[in-house]
């Protein structure tokens, strides 16, 4: 499991660093509460995000934004409505993103932002 942890420390960092040179100010990471587990939280102009970083290798038989089942976004919205609430920022514009990373053919990773990836079910 020590292992898991620290390639996903590492691909939450390669995503940082990568949404940082787009205009996203990271304002936590690896947030835990009752909901679940925030990988970042950062700023979009006036927008509040919550990332969910997924990391695929080139021997994965499914593509890292795929590999989010049902029962994660589950977690993941309950994650972030605990987080607004436990900061009282019910107010506040939010979404839920994904950082999919994969091995690349012409840079070291390909990185995909999904914007807005994650919604709740009205």
């Amino acid at each position: 499991m020590e292992g898991r942890k620290a390639i996903g420390t590492y691909f939450e960092g390669v995503a940082a660093r990568y949404l940082a040179t787009h205009g996203v100010q990271i304002c936590e990471r690896n947030v835990y509460n009752r909901g679940g587990e925030i990988d970042l939280i950062g700023r979009d102009k006036d927008t509040l995000v919550f990332f969910e970083v997924r990391y695929r290798g080139s021997g994965s038989l499914v593509d890292p934004a795929s590999s989010i089942s049902y029962p994660k976004r589950q977690r993941l919205l309950k994650a972030a409505s605990f987080y607004l609430h436990r900061h009282h920022l019910w107010d506040t514009v939010s979404r839920i993103d994904v950082v999919a990373i994969s091995p690349g053919t012409v840079k070291k990773y390909r990185v995909q932002w999904i914007k807005n990836a994650i919604q709740a079910d009205v």
